[in-house]
């Protein structure tokens, strides 16, 4: 049986007379777009406005310098580097039929030396070698990511946000319990619901009410406590809600099968859909490195002393 391809590598034979190469460091601030133009010697380098509409032009520009030198394009190939801008670059350049991939950024090697120079323009010319060697087929030069649909990645968010908020809830919880502790009350449980009710009652060791400030901080992180747990409540009745609606369409399905199983909730059901089952990944041991039970060891220091487990990339998901 055929494996899924894993984007280790093209698949398409690159024909290098006739294919168009550019990559792009993206910033706030602009885009520098680095090129590789058939029959031209240079490797043009431009500095542009963060601007889709300027990159479309610059694009045309080298395919006409590659034209006034008897080169006819016929395959434009554009990557970046996968960060804050995700994909929308990569799917308004597939929607313009210019073939685009954005590449893992953690697959891309890189000197571990303390001290490395490191400018855009080093970082660019770095991101079209391992683009060229990609292109090429080979091995070991980068990975790409798979680019997701607008539907695909919004579907994500209910989960995500969801999850930000449940640390932010425990970070409020901590802070609360810590200011405890450093008053010297023990025994008193800032998380319950019914807290805010009892906090002027409270005696430090002294037998002094809480200091005033400090009461009307612990009264804020209480009331910022059950405004995260309202906005966790609604997250989950929109999720409950949305699959009730279509219980048998797409992924409400296969969320409805894993719930199913004892010991799986919709909450752990929702995140395995969402988060690893949508991905194409390659065979089980590319699902068990994805979720941090193959780890490998990082190489510590320069005598290659033993170094930290990597993270896995779903901690939720190994938990599960």
């Amino acid at each position: 049986m055929a494996q899924p391809n894993d984007l280790s590598r093209s698949l398409t034979p690159f024909v290098q007379g006739n294919t168009l190469v550019a990559v792009i460091e993206l910033s706030l601030s602009g885009w520098l777009v680095a090129g590789l133009v058939p029959g031209v010697a240079r490797q043009p380098m431009k500095k542009l406005e963060p601007s889709a509409a300027e990159l479309l032009r610059l694009l045309q520009r080298w395919r006409e310098e590659a034209a006034r030198v008897g080169c006819t394009i016929e395959r434009v190939v554009v990557a970046y580097e996968a960060g804050r801008d995700g994909f929308w670059l990569a799917r308004w350049l597939l929607a313009r039929e210019i073939e685009a991939h954005v590449i893992h950024s953690t697959s891309v090697a890189v000197s571990r030396e303390h001290r490395r120079a490191k400018t855009d323009r080093l970082d660019a010319a770095m991101l079209l070698r391992v683009l060229m060697g990609w292109l090429r087929g080979e091995r070991g030069h980068c990975g790409m990511v798979a680019i997701p649909t607008t539907d695909e990645e919004d579907a994500k968010r209910p989960y995500r946000e969801r999850e930000n908020l449940v640390g932010e809830q425990t970070r409020i919880i901590n802070r609360m319990k810590a200011a405890m502790v450093r008053l010297g009350i023990r025994g008193f449980k800032p998380e319950l619901r019914r807290a805010p009710k009892k906090l002027d009652g409270l005696r430090t060791p002294e037998d002094l009410p809480i200091p005033t400030n400090t009461l009307e901080e612990l009264r804020r992180d209480m009331a910022r406590l059950a405004m995260v747990r309202e906005q966790i409540e609604l997250i989950e009745q929109a999720r409950l809600a949305r699959i009730a609606q279509a219980p048998e369409t797409g992924p409400n399905a296969m969320v409805r099968l894993l719930a199913s199983i004892v010991g799986v909730g919709i909450e752990t059901a929702d995140m395995l859909v969402q988060e690893v089952l949508c991905r194409n990944l390659r065979d089980r041991r590319a699902v068990a490195r994805y979720a941090g039970l193959t780890g490998s060891r990082t190489k510590a220091g320069s005598n290659g002393e033993r170094g930290a487990w990597l993270r896995p990339a779903m901690p939720a998901f190994a938990a599960a």
